[in-house]
């Protein structure tokens, strides 16, 4: 009866654990709906899922260490459990609905369960009996001391601003207490004596001696991190992770060893091998990247990206790890035992391969679908372990049901310590699990995977020779906005330039000199040395990411006692090249057709999708792309095209966009077709980062989108525009719908990006339908004699109005920025429309119907316009 009853309460306290994982599931499954998405997935999983294994099972290894009952016994740790519970909840709830009473009032239970848990681990340990491994639970007690640390550092967190400087170092410190301290160090304190117990390997007289060195290692180290935070000393920081790195070291060792004896092969056993490398890889990193850091911010950076693999590669794979070993121990009786476990290691070697391979690939990187699949795989498998956590249970009470019991037993659920290890159990088909495993994650990265590569070059040109004086002057040049800081440098001509170049803005910026050196692109925060040469006459320096120089972005070298004023800052006072190249304008022959096999871009217009909620990535990519016969440029896209991809659907549907920057510098996305305050969505976001933009359609039209990181004109006239339709209710169905885009092209030279002057002149080289001029012309358009046709039209410029016309053709209905204008011949039935006249960013659509076969070719009816390839055709059959 005893048995019976501990059995029941461990699966009743266990079920606990399982809601909180399926939240974690519902949290990950719908975070593209949800406000705060990340951060509530980082924390049902940590606040909910492992903080309550944590305190389950902590209590359960400090009464079999101290070979006593807790104070309070069950119903102490039931308090606890229900403090944390409701705690993590009210949070979580807090946090969604933006209600901070409720997240102080969460946070309270929390802690208020975590100093619970740390006096019930003190007095247990106090009371009991000596035994070589009962200071163990002594870690129990200093990690839930961690936790309440962590649970008061996050309050304050959220009571500051986003901009005070404060705010990081908190961010820094909640973070590493909360990962290191809390998780971390029962981490450290369980798995000296568990790790042996899942291999059943033999353990030696001294291990675990060293576990106080590793408890003082680990407190020091979280003491340091505290103090460096408290401090403002990032160093000190640093110091204190590697401290705990040393903690972590120590267990490794003998971990190590005694995973040379492993008698068996479980999944147990593989996953938390795994969570233990995850776990050393992130304390490396955290101690290598916030040692290099050189502000706050950066380090935030930093850790954000570790927080990841901590939680996915560590934290999930060492609890269900455990659990896979733990639940089987709780059903006591030998052969339900081995049923259980014989569950639980179901596709053992192939979910631990598939997990981890799918982890470290995700971390690459790999372009932003690839993630997403990879993601998915990881994720599929993580949910196995629920079914076959369930159909354990189910199985071993089965069995054991069945199993007589035996005269005399330990009891059921305690961890046995120093038992015979088991007979190992045959590795069945191991390396074809592997293969599977590779396959699977292969077939992932083969289905997403896609190649974009981004090129730049930047030609030299030489000064005059000047003596060297055989001094160096070293300078350094900071960013404020758009100039550098400062913005002329004096140097002794024949002094060789030293410029310490930092960037202190917030965009990707690099430092280019007229001599052909250049840094490399710099992200906020980055530095680098450039050794700019011996000076022997003036010199220009810009920014050369484009548009950038045409803002302001400039700077003069001075050389100071040179014979004569040269006059090379006036030889490069244009343009983003050190040299101009070939200008591809020089290219243009608007007679020229494409080449034989050219693919014109689909304007064929599908219906909106299905669903109410769509769900899109948008990966910003750069590519050399043809705009006109024989004319390239290198264009910044989403998704690969110029327009990109159209979107549509009906008023009141959901937008979830995550946009992906897979480029070389800052981009950012602005949706016409939602209202929604800009600083967050709209903002710029670096090379390699993402963002999600949520938007509701209430209005229709068909709408703009864009790039809107500065300058704006040549972000969008270099091809980062597209549309957004969001059909009129009650639109009636036509015969076909097609959309023409309307742009413009400012072309730089042959192959490169647009040039920011000549999009200042606005007076562009190519206006063109759907990002290629002509292309219609050459390639119509198809319809039939008495065919109904719909011309969704918008006008991305940036610069220069439309006028839509379709030469031998008569517009019925004409539906301009969100209304009708006429409709079926309006009021007389007979009135007709001739052009749709468009502004930037103005949008509509018009009905023809073709009374007789032909080609009827369409223009934008500013001729001279038409005449640089804004022109198509539809060929009209019988």
């Amino acid at each position: 009866m005893r048995s019976l009853e501990r059995r029941t309460w461990y699966i009743i306290t266990n079920s606990l654990l399982g809601l909180w994982m399926l939240g974690a599931i519902a949290a990950v499954t719908a975070h593209r709906f949800l406000p705060h998405s990340t951060w509530l997935m980082v924390h049902v999983t940590m606040l909910g899922a492992v903080s309550t294994a944590i305190l389950i099972w902590s209590q359960h290894f400090a009464d079999t260490l101290t070979r006593r009952q807790a104070p309070g016994g069950r119903a102490s740790l039931g308090i606890r459990l229900g403090l944390h519970t409701a705690g993590a909840a009210l949070v979580v709830a807090g946090v969604l609905t933006s209600t901070m009473p409720l997240i102080l009032a969460g946070a309270v239970l929390v802690a208020a369960a975590a100093v619970m848990h740390a006096i019930t681990m003190t007095l247990q340990l106090r009371g009991a009996l000596t035994s070589r491994f009962g200071p163990l639970v002594r870690f129990y007690a200093v990690s839930a001391v961690w936790l309440i640390v962590g649970v008061g550092l996050g309050f304050w967190m959220s009571q500051v601003p986003a901009d005070d400087p404060l705010r990081a170092r908190l961010f820094v410190a909640h973070v590493t207490v909360n990962l290191l301290g809390w998780v971390g160090t029962t981490v450290l304190g369980t798995v000296i004596l568990f790790w042996p117990t899942v291999l059943h390997a033999r353990m030696r007289p001294a291990d675990g001696s060293r576990s106080p060195l590793v408890l003082t290692a680990s407190i020091l180290g979280i003491v340091l991190v505290l103090a460096g935070a408290t401090a403002d000393a990032l160093p000190l920081v640093a110091v204190g992770a590697a401290v705990w790195l040393v903690a972590l070291a120590l267990v490794l060792f003998e971990g190590t060893r005694q995973m040379a004896d492993a008698a068996r092969l479980s999944y147990a056993g593989l996953s938390i091998g795994a969570a233990l490398c995850w776990l050393a890889v992130c304390a490396v990193f955290l101690a290598a990247g916030i040692g290099s850091a050189l502000t706050w911010a950066i380090a935030v950076d930093r850790l954000a990206w570790i927080v990841q693999p901590f939680i996915a590669g560590f934290a999930v794979q060492i609890v269900l790890g455990a659990l896979s070993y733990l639940l089987p121990v709780i059903m006591g009786r030998p052969n339900a035992r081995k049923r259980s476990e014989a569950e639980l290691d179901r596709g053992a070697v192939f979910r631990v391969a598939t997990i981890n391979a799918g982890i470290a690939t995700y971390l690459l990187p790999v372009p932003s679908v690839v993630k997403v699949l990879l993601s998915l795989v990881v994720f599929a498998v993580f949910i196995a372990f629920l079914v076959l956590a369930v159909r354990a249970v189910v199985v071993g009470l089965r069995e054991r049901k069945a199993e007589p019991a035996p005269a005399t037993h330990a009891p059921g659920a305690q961890l046995r310590i120093g038992t015979k290890p088991e007979q190992a159990k045959p590795r069945r088909a191991v390396s074809g699990q592997l293969v599977t495993a590779a396959s699977v994650v292969l077939l992932a990265v083969a289905g997403g995977i896609a190649v974009d590569p981004a090129a730049a070059g930047i030609n030299t040109t030489g000064g005059s020779e000047v003596a060297a004086t055989g001094e160096t002057t070293t300078l350094e040049v900071t960013v404020d906005g758009m100039r550098f800081v400062p913005d002329v440098l004096e140097v002794p001509a024949g002094d060789r330039l030293v410029v310490e170049f930092t960037n202190t803005g917030t965009d990707v910026h690099d430092l280019t000199f007229a001599n052909g050196v250049a840094s490399q692109r710099l992200a906020p925060g980055e530095s680098e040395t450039i050794d700019v040469g011996v000076i022997s006459d003036d010199m220009a320096g810009w920014c050369s990411v484009t548009g950038h120089r045409a803002m302001g972005m400039e700077l003069s070298v001075v050389a100071v006692g040179a014979l004569g004023e040269s006059d090379e800052i006036a030889a490069h006072d244009h343009g983003d090249m050190a040299d101009a190249g070939e200008a591809a304008a020089a290219d243009l022959d608007f007679h020229l057709s494409p080449d034989a096999g050219f693919v014109p871009y689909d304007a064929a217009l599908d219906p909106a999708p299905e669903g109410d909620v769509h769900e899109i990535t948008l990966p910003v990519t750069e590519r050399d792309v043809e705009v006109a016969p024989g004319v390239t440029q290198t264009l910044w896209m989403f998704d690969g095209a110029a327009p990109g991809p159209v979107l549509r659907g009906s008023v009141g549907d959901v937008f979830d966009v995550t946009l992906v920057n897979n480029g070389t510098m800052g981009h950012s996305i602005d949706f016409h077709a939602g209202t929604l305050a800009p600083d967050e969505p709209m903002r710029t976001i670096m090379p390699g980062e993402s963002l999600e933009y949520s938007f509701t359609a209430t209005r229709a039209g068909i709408w703009m989108y864009h790039c809107a990181t500065m300058p704006m004109s040549s972000h969008i006239a270099n091809g980062m525009f597209g549309a957004v339709i969001i059909d009129p209710p009650d639109l009636a169905p036509v015969d076909h719908e097609f959309v023409l885009v309307q742009s413009e092209f400012y072309l730089g030279d042959a192959g490169g990006t647009v040039d920011p002057d000549a999009v200042a002149t606005q007076l562009p080289d190519i206006v063109a339908f759907n990002g290629y001029a002509n292309q219609y012309r050459d390639v119509p358009l198809e319809a039939a004699a008495g065919d109904t046709v719909r011309f969704w039209v918008l006008d991305a410029g940036p610069n220069i109005a439309s006028s839509f016309h379709v030469i031998g053709g008569q517009f019925h209905t004409v539906w301009k920025e969100g209304d009708y204008t006429l409709k079926d011949g309006g009021s007389t039935g007979v009135g007709g429309a001739q052009a749709l006249d468009l502004a930037p960013a103005q949008g509509g659509f018009v009905e023809l119907a073709f009374p007789d076969p032909g080609t009827y070719p369409f223009v934008s009816h500013y001729m001279s316009d038409a005449e640089k390839g804004a022109t198509g055709a539809v060929h009209v059959t019988t």
